[in-house]
């Protein structure tokens, strides 16, 4: 994994090259063609990801929720919350990523705390997004 990527990552950007190396460690890069399913509705949560390169599309009960792009982040409800996922994820490009496992993701935060409380930070307001009322 090269350290220059994980930096230019906004989770990852204000780590020393010392905890790029510990995230780089733990992580694996993957590279999914464009249609291929990062995680399904329904399914037990095992992986994190965070896009690298590429799109992909979020989708719930059918309906289009949200697009993703390089830097963001995925699969941290199901693993933080031992959670089955809450919506499928499908590449609409091609797409480089990042993928830890979720064992991997608590050695990682009991190392780098600050990276985790981040993760759980945007776990949070994701919730919260989540349960708000629509407007209107």
């Amino acid at each position: 994994m090269d350290l220059a990527s994980l930096k230019g990552i906004p989770l990852f950007e204000s780590l020393s090259t010392k905890e790029l190396r510990e995230v780089a460690q733990r992580a694996d890069e993957i590279d999914l063609a464009e249609g291929a399913e990062l995680v399904r509705q329904g399914e037990f949560a095992y992986e994190f990801f965070v896009l690298l390169e590429g799109s992909a599309e979020v989708v719930r009960d059918g309906d289009c929720i949200a697009v993703l792009g390089s830097g963001d982040f995925l699969g941290e409800m199901g693993i933080l919350g031992g959670a089955t996922r809450n919506a499928s994820v499908t590449a609409t490009s091609q797409v480089r990523a990042l993928v830890m496992s979720e064992q991997e993701f608590r050695s990682m935060a009991a190392v780098l705390p600050n990276v985790a409380d981040r993760i759980r930070a945007a776990c949070d307001r994701r919730a919260k997004t989540l349960e708000a009322p629509p407007a209107g």
